[in-house]
């Protein structure tokens, strides 16, 4: 595997070269074409496609064309409003107003209301999704003075910039017309949604596609452009490539196909390899240990085995260097949570020995000190091969290692419900805020099976209190403090190790127009995406 890899690391240059020529995304105004079949490349399946239980980027990109959040990321604005026209938080931070889109109605011709929102929060955001359940952990109500108003109440403080940086994340709208009768957990609604969106679900072939067709009742006049989107059930990535070169795909996201290929694509005319429209969605691949593991659970072990691993080759061999070294949980780009002095676990295979001899595991004969399981997420190529390196980096220090893999839902039950474990990589997102998708991974006494979430047993008391006050600082100053005071002790006790963060790359045939166009593109509803003709 290692071999394999360095060998990947002499493309890495020409590959460097190629990304600085990457396409930015254009928004010169052209007029759109309406009709045509977009026809996307999608990897897996996923088994839930309500994105309001499950806040992941396999569900939102396909159910963000069917089902809205009260407001959208936007490269100008910041936030552009969708279901919720505006919004203001009260100054003592226990009301939250938001006013509501007149003239909005369900595919299936209902008027979507205020008893949405309220059903959403309280039902489905509060309750059952696997992040929402720590952002508004503290509402307790949701009042509906007339049916273009919902006021959520909180007992404790809630700051409003965390309310609004959640927003396109985290509050997916469901129909209560539909749902507020029924089990959430195994309601047919999960593999079939309605929703307010542009797009609404049409079909489901296993093994093959999903097929969306233009909701005619959609409230934005004049769109969608689309008459469909076709996802095609692509796993094999040069086959994606393969479609892409004879048009019988138009676009793949989430660096779909092999970073190897990006440059032969990006010289095809007709094809385009654009890094833009993940801003928003920013990937880390991280080293999670289960401190159910008595070797894990003393830190000297942890910090040994950050020392063990050559964060540069992940960069350079992994990525080919579409990847940056991790400092800590919040990326560098997040520059106004960003903490620059956390602790260094600098590549030290000398310090990683020495730290082990510390904790009380010394080599045996045969030079091992102990062995552990490690389960590698399956969603990328990167989550396997950091698996592959991570194996052999800690041979080295004499700790032997076995990769255990699983399919998707194998691997969410044996990490985050059944704790079948020792280590695993895992590939959390960064979601413009450190409550949102971030703290949840260090949060201690969670219930075991939430997904995305701190199942390695970590459960520290200043931990706890310090993700207390970032939910609940009102001043944004303050808050910002609170949150590089997160950093510094996450760093410092090390219960995961962030290895690197990276953003995605999408392929696209130039046909396509109004790609890439706000920094959660390939997780939004592509009302305004286009097929020149």
């Amino acid at each position: 595997m290692i071999d394999r890899l360095w060998n990947m690391a002499s493309c890495a240059s020409a590959l460097l070269l190629a990304s600085t020529l990457m396409m930015a995304p254009s928004f010169a105004q052209e007029t759109p074409s309406k009709g045509g079949t977009l026809v996307v490349a999608n990897d897996t399946e996923p088994r839930n496609l309500n994105p309001a239980i499950v806040a992941s980027n396999g569900v939102f990109f396909i159910a963000s064309k069917i089902v809205e959040p009260l407001a959208e990321m936007d490269y100008e604005d910041g936030l552009r409003p969708l279901l919720a026209e505006s919004w203001k938080a009260a100054d003592d931070g226990l009301s939250f107003t938001l006013n509501l889109r007149d003239g909005v109605s369900w595919s299936d011709g209902n008027p979507f209301t205020s008893a949405d929102v309220a059903f959403s929060a309280m039902n489905v955001w509060k309750e059952k999704q696997n992040i929402g359940r720590q952002i508004f952990r503290n509402l307790v109500a949701v009042d509906t003075p007339d049916d273009k108003t919902a006021i959520l109440r909180f007992s404790e403080p809630t700051p409003g910039q965390l309310i609004e940086n959640a927003m396109p994340a985290v509050t997916a709208v469901l129909p209560a017309h539909l749902l507020k009768d029924e089990n959430l957990d195994e309601a047919a609604y999960n593999a079939a949604p309605v929703g307010t969106g542009p797009f609404v679900f049409t079909e489901h072939k296993p093994g093959e596609l999903y097929r969306l067709s233009r909701n005619e009742n959609y409230w934005r006049d004049g769109q969608p452009y689309l008459d469909q989107i076709v996802y095609r059930v692509l796993p094999d990535p040069g086959a994606k490539a393969a479609a892409l070169e004879t048009g019988d795909i138009h676009v793949t996201a989430f660096s779909a196909v092999p970073l190897t290929d990006m440059a032969r694509l990006d010289a095809i005319d007709g094809i385009s390899v654009i890094s833009e429209g993940y801003e928003g969605i920013t990937y880390n691949i991280t080293l999670d240990m289960n401190h159910r593991r008595k070797e894990l659970a003393n830190p000297l072990v942890r910090k040994a085995i950050a020392h063990a691993i050559n964060q540069e080759f992940l960069v350079d061999v992994v990525f080919l260097g579409y990847a940056t070294a991790a400092t800590g949980p919040v990326p560098p780009t997040a520059k106004e949570f960003y903490a620059e002095d956390t602790v260094r676990y600098d590549f030290d295979t000398a310090k990683a020995n020495e730290l082990l001899d510390e904790a009380g595991y010394p080599r045996d004969a045969d030079g091992k000190r102990f062995s552990l399981r490690l389960r590698p997420a399956p969603w990328f190529q990167q989550t396997r091969d950091t698996g592959d390196y991570v194996r052999q980096a800690l041979a080295e220090v004499g700790i032997d290692v076995e990769i255990v893999t699983a399919d998707p839902g194998g691997h969410i039950k044996a990490v985050y419900t059944d704790h079948d474990y020792d280590l695993a990589i895992g590939s959390p997102v960064w979601r413009n805020d450190p409550a949102i998708s971030t703290t949840i991974l260090y949060q201690g006494g969670l219930d075991a099976g939430i997904p995305f979430a701190n199942q390695w047993g970590y459960d520290s008391e200043e931990m706890n209190g310090i993700i207390a006050r970032g939910i609940s600082t009102l001043d944004t100053a303050e808050r910002t403090e609170v949150y590089k005071d997160f950093q510094r002790l996450a760093q410092d006790d090390l219960p995961i190790i962030f290895l690197t963060h990276f953003t995605f790359i999408t392929v696209a045939r130039d046909e396509v127009k109004n790609v890439s166009n706000n920094p959660r593109w390939a997780t939004s509803g592509w009302a305004d995406t286009w097929i020149a003709k």
